[in-house]
């Protein structure tokens, strides 16, 4: 079973679409970009690109406080009304990004947000867990998952009320749950 979250949701999708299914029994896609993320004359619900190009700003700018920003605000929710921050999950997420090479991460903005996997997810011919919040800031779930569970032919969505990208660690019992689930069935 292949789980991709976000950008690995697109990772997993690509492999898939390329090399087919034959030694993948399930797949599952968490807060993913498919099919593409950035806004076209084709895709009219896509996040515009001068986001993504702020978001490359950001990165070359300063990195570090980019990502200290990213993950204090809409990454794990924590910009709404009553949410509780976990400095942990802050600092992890930081650090996480911190070890990555800077022009990896800046080459990714392109992948993430430009790169149509519409065709690799028509070719995804194994159960599919779809998983994604509805209040996910970073990959907004109509012009996303929801356009997925429809391309892929044994697709299910499955929507957290009120859940933000960062499902694995801010759903984390709920996620275990229904990964397990999902494998057992």
């Amino acid at each position: 079973m292949l789980v991709g979250h976000s950008t690995g949701g697109g990772e997993i999708t690509r492999y898939m679409g390329r090399h087919g299914t034959n030694r993948v029994a399930k797949a599952v896609l968490a807060g993913a970009v498919p099919p593409v993320m950035v806004k076209s004359a084709s895709h009219p619900g896509g996040v515009p690109i001068e986001v993504f190009d702020g978001i490359r700003a950001g990165t070359a700018a300063n990195r570090s406080q980019f990502y200290r920003d990213l993950a204090s605000g809409p990454f794990f929710g924590y910009n709404r009304p009553g949410a509780k921050p976990s400095q942990g999950a802050i600092d992890a997420f930081w650090l996480q990004g911190m070890q990555g090479g800077l022009k990896g991460q800046y080459d990714c903005i392109k992948q993430f947000s430009e790169v149509d996997y519409t065709e690799d997810l028509k070719k995804i011919d194994v159960p599919t867990l779809i998983v994604h919040g509805d209040d996910d800031q970073i990959v907004p779930i109509d012009g996303s998952a929801r356009l997925s569970a429809k391309l892929v032919p044994k697709a299910t969505l499955k929507v957290y009320p009120k859940g933000d990208h960062a499902l694995p660690v801010t759903h984390q019992q709920q996620f275990n749950e229904d990964l397990l689930a999902f494998l057992k069935a």
